[in-house]
């Protein structure tokens, strides 16, 4: 069985680290969406201020905005 959700990808691009991304979590746990709007929404109202920040996206941090992505979740047993 699988289902397909949404989630929020966080993303930097540096000169030391290269490209990174991982999922935003929730104590330990993957934060999931049932809609792209939600995860939108959660996107804008946390990060939003990353794209106002020419600081945060330059070097040495590198910040993207996060952005929603389709993950699927499968369970087997």
């Amino acid at each position: 069985m699988s289902r397909t959700y949404w989630a929020i990808q966080w993303r930097s691009r540096n000169m030391l680290d290269g490209l990174q991304e991982h999922l935003e979590h929730i104590e330990c746990v993957p934060a999931l969406f049932r809609t792209r709007e939600l995860a939108r929404e959660r996107v804008t109202r946390l990060y939003g201020y990353i794209k106002r920040r020419p600081d945060l996206r330059a070097e040495p941090h590198g910040w993207l905005t996060p952005r929603p992505v389709r993950v699927t979740v499968k369970v087997e047993g």
